[in-house]
């Protein structure tokens, strides 16, 4: 039964792909036109009933849909979330809106002539100029009067499993247009539809949604969001007055982590950030200065060089400041006053058994991991603080001090069998705390008060 499916699926997509190729010729910038020709119309709704039929042939009987779709002239850009799969491409090929989406999607067969039908913008997250480029078109569109097709921008940039709303990118709220919010539901019993960085995989998801017999999907078309003044003059502001609104929709959370936030936490590497306590404040910090996240994480290995080079000596918040390559700030002071808190230690290089466990955790990449026994059997003295070369002489005393003193629940390695993993609250990030933050603060508050 799940075969034919998806057999059906591919036949309909197949079906759909000469209509789209002969509907996509010629440049895509041309400047489309209103109102359409007749045969655009035509093919819109041939492809729209194609598609449709496609999700319905996956389990996807009934698209309940709730409020009503503002039209181009009153709304340029629709903003949808969140994002957590790639079936909230239902909502793109009910409406046939334009999308921002990666580039090399482009280059999926069959798939990549369909979205190349609806005029997308493409954007690459490792092309710089790509992003300003990207920002550029956006504007072009949503000022043009109605001219284009509405833009569906996912504003979250990445998947998610719904459980909050990440930080919004500003690229749908740069323009300074009114947006049409639209929130997304799955409301099933067993959930097969997300697809995180942490978690099953593209194939298996699909596998599994079309093993269920009925899926269920809402989408609902909030009120059209008219920015202020000040909000047009804030992007920020904008996303983040939007995001509330759809919060509330959706009644979840909020939470300032993004997606080059959690991918620096993250990241392979000798220099790791403890993926607890100090991600968000950090990453504040790190926009202050100007640094970028995602360009930052290809940096770790030559900073993890650098700090090689310093042998053990200490350097003060000016030489930090030239390791960066940024000016001496107070910001930069806050940022060395973070690291300093986590990493510091007295004149004589002892640490205690806090600092000891933060520093064993970055160096693991985990964000739980018992250091109590391994203090205590470091310091012999019992004098509450060891030194590097204390725990040295154990280390080449008991190379093998990790499995007994860190990890002895874990099976040995004859066994084959692998421990649990450690539970993430949201697949997306592992010290996710929606609950501590209160994104914006009373200022973005004012406009919905």
């Amino acid at each position: 039964m799940t075969l034919k499916r998806l057999l059906l699926a591919a036949f309909m997509m197949l079906l759909a792909w000469p209509f789209a190729l002969l509907a996509s010729l010629g440049p895509a910038e041309r400047d489309p036109g209103q109102p359409l020709a007749l045969w655009r119309k035509v093919v819109d709704v041939l492809l729209k009933a194609i598609m449709r039929t496609m999700w319905f042939v996956g389990g996807f009987h009934r698209v309940v849909v709730k409020g009503q779709q503002a039209p181009p002239t009153e709304a340029a850009i629709l903003t949808l979330a969140p994002h957590s799969s790639y079936f909230d491409a239902i909502p793109v090929t009910m409406t046939m809106s334009s999308i921002v989406m990666k580039a090399e999607s482009r280059d999926i067969p069959i798939w990549g002539t369909l979205i190349k039908y609806i005029r997308p913008v493409f954007v690459s997250r490792l092309d710089q100029d790509s992003r300003r480029r990207t920002v550029e078109e956006i504007k072009r569109r949503a000022q043009s009067g109605g001219r284009w097709p509405q833009i569906m921008i996912f504003p979250e940039g990445t998947c998610t499993n719904r459980t909050c709303l990440i930080t919004f990118k500003p690229g749908a709220f740069i323009p300074g247009v009114p947006v049409q919010p639209v929130v997304l539901r799955y409301p099933n019993q067993l959930d097969t539809i997300t697809w995180t960085w942490q978690g099953p995989g593209a194939l298996e998801i699909l596998w599994l949604t079309l093993c269920q017999f009925h899926n269920r999907v809402e989408i609902e078309f909030l009120p059209v969001y008219s920015p202020s003044e000040e909000e047009k003059e804030d992007p920020a502001l904008y996303a983040s007055n939007v995001r509330r609104v759809m919060a509330e929709a959706l009644g979840v959370p909020v939470t300032d982590y993004t997606f080059e936030d959690c991918q620096l936490a993250l990241a392979d590497g000798q220099l790791r950030l403890p993926a607890d306590t100090c991600l968000l404040e950090f990453a504040r910090l790190v926009r202050g200065l100007g640094l970028k996240p995602e360009k930052l994480e290809k940096d770790l290995d030559r900073y993890a060089a650098g700090a090689q080079a310093w042998q053990g000596r200490t350097m003060g918040a000016s030489e930090f400041a030239a390791f960066l390559g940024v000016e001496l700030s107070d910001r930069l002071h806050d940022m060395f006053s973070l690291f300093d808190e986590m990493y510091g230690s007295r004149e004589d290089g002892s640490v205690d058994e806090d600092a000891l466990s933060t520093i064993l955790k970055t160096a693991a990449g985990v964000a739980q991991l018992p250091a109590a026994r391994l203090f205590r059997a470091v310091d012999r003295e019992d004098r509450g603080r060891i030194t590097f070369a204390d725990f040295r002489r154990f280390a080449e005393t008991f190379p093998d001090f990790a499995e007994e003193y860190l990890y002895p629940e874990r099976p040995p390695p004859e066994s084959h069998t692998q421990p649990p993993p450690t539970a993430t609250p949201n697949g997306f990030c592992a010290d996710f705390s929606p609950e501590a933050s209160d994104t914006g603060g009373q200022r973005s508050r004012q406009k919905l008060d």
